[in-house]
């Protein structure tokens, strides 16, 4: 086991790990830009390391003045959250270069997994039911419209390096194509440095169904069942649930064992979530996050297991805690995020906050780095805290997720909990019956 490990991030995630460590008696090394010197994370560490300005550019996506906080405290370990370096291939390869054990996939499951193109061809290599597109990167446009005229309109045009969103528009007909493949290329060329494109077929009403496995990096992986994501806005997912009301146990079972057959035969090691768009009682991958999700508590709810924990344990070279037999799954959870936003223009609403009340009880967890007093700087993401609450079926969660966000206080600045507040009290949220543009509708009414 590690002796001390060094969180590469901020905020609830960098708290989070933080307190993992400290249950299974590792040190740890907070990291921080001058904005975050007030963190929590930073005040509740065992070291702490001022790594630059708050540009994250400057600070948190600093490699060098990582692998300097690395030497200068003697941690022997990273994690790396999510977001940041968490999918950096280059990051996990420098620190292997050095002696320093980075806590999640090998450099080359994370640079296979990072480009969607390959992680296409390598699902569908693996035995995992993928959406159907083109074979590889778009290279013109008469390529384009050949391809789109075989799969039929509309279509989706993805970056390849792409994720939330960015560089990834819908074409409805052969006219929308051409401009929406050179609009996605300057989308993607802006936000990842790469212009390349690909095709997928639009399906018209799926759900976002994730599969959340663990592997040990020696061919033994397990699968802890799904997670349903369909509520999203502008791609970014805002609740997620386990189990996910549209599927029934077969179908989970099914899938599930789809996903850790396939990373068995990958030898993947650590955390990971196979994604799917499910429609008409069909699953097809769209993509592999090579890391800790922001909702990975409402699994760590139904089966008991510390994500997070396990993560370290594997990274340290121990088994997989428990068999896929010995995988059980009780109760609903749902996870709302809550971010420093207007509820209904979701402007950013950095500042102080004045007065913190969150809710507690039976079944309620709150993962926050946030407190009173504590100014939300404007340089980072909006997400301040989650709301995750566990029922011992669906709508005891719902009603209980209601309580709880009528105790939840946060003055100061604005938040997304009205938002949350009207959905639990919609027909279809209390019914299961949503897809991906469930939301999206929902916002467009007065």
């Amino acid at each position: 086991m590690f002796d001390k490990v060094l969180i590469a991030n901020r905020g609830e995630i960098a708290l989070r790990i933080q307190r993992a460590c400290r249950e299974i008696g590792i040190a740890t090394v907070a990291v921080h830009s001058t904005a975050d010197a007030d963190a929590m994370h930073v005040r509740l560490a065992d070291e702490s390391v001022c790594i630059g300005p708050p540009p994250a550019a400057e600070s948190y996506l600093n490699i060098p003045r990582l692998l300097a906080a690395c030497e200068i405290t003697g941690a022997d370990a990273i994690h790396p959250g999510y977001g940041f370096l968490s999918e950096n291939a280059r990051f996990a390869e420098i620190l292997e270069e050095h002696g320093i054990t980075f806590i999640g996939p090998t450099s080359e499951h994370i640079r296979v997994m990072g480009d969607k193109i390959e992680a296409k061809e390598t699902a569908k290599r693996l035995g995992i039911p993928v959406v159907p597109g083109s074979d590889g990167a778009i290279t013109n446009e008469a390529q384009a419209q050949r391809v789109a005229k075989q799969m039929g309109f509309p279509v989706l045009v993805k970056a390849a390096a792409g994720g939330g969103g960015r560089g990834m528009k819908v074409a409805r007909s052969a006219e929308e194509l051409d401009i929406a493949i050179k609009t996605a290329r300057s989308e993607a060329k802006a936000a990842f440095g790469d212009d390349s494109v690909y095709l997928e077929k639009y399906l018209s009403k799926p759900r976002h169904i994730e599969i959340q496995v663990f592997g040990d990096g020696k061919g033994n992986a397990i699968h802890l069942g799904e997670r349903d994501c369909s509520l999203q806005r502008r791609h970014q997912k805002v609740w997620e649930e386990a189990p996910s009301p549209a599927l029934n146990a077969e179908q989970r079972k099914s899938i599930g064992s789809t996903v850790a057959r396939a990373m068995q035969k990958l030898k993947y090691r650590g955390a990971g979530t196979v994604e799917f768009l499910y429609e008409d009682g069909e699953f097809f991958f769209i993509e592999m996050n090579t890391r800790l999700q922001v909702e990975h508590p409402v699994t760590e709810m139904i089966t008991g297991l510390d994500l997070v924990i396990e993560q370290i344990r594997i990274a340290s070279g121990a088994p997989l805690s428990l068999t896929q037999d010995e995988v059980t799954l009780s109760g609903h959870a749902i996870e709302c995020r809550i971010n420093a936003e207007n509820a209904r223009t979701f402007m950013p609403s950095p500042g102080t906050i004045t007065y913190w009340h969150p809710p507690g009880g039976l079944g309620v967890r709150v993962d926050s780095g946030v407190y009173q007093g504590y100014r939300i700087p404007p340089f980072y993401d909006s997400l301040i805290g989650k709301l995750i609450v566990h029922g011992k079926n669906r709508n005891e969660c719902l009603m209980r997720l209601k309580r709880c966000l009528s105790e939840f206080v946060i003055d100061g600045i604005e938040t997304t909990i009205p938002l949350f507040v009207d959905l639990v009290q919609q027909p279809d949220i209390a019914n299961g019956i949503y897809d991906i543009h469930w939301l999206e509708k929902f916002l467009q009414k007065p």
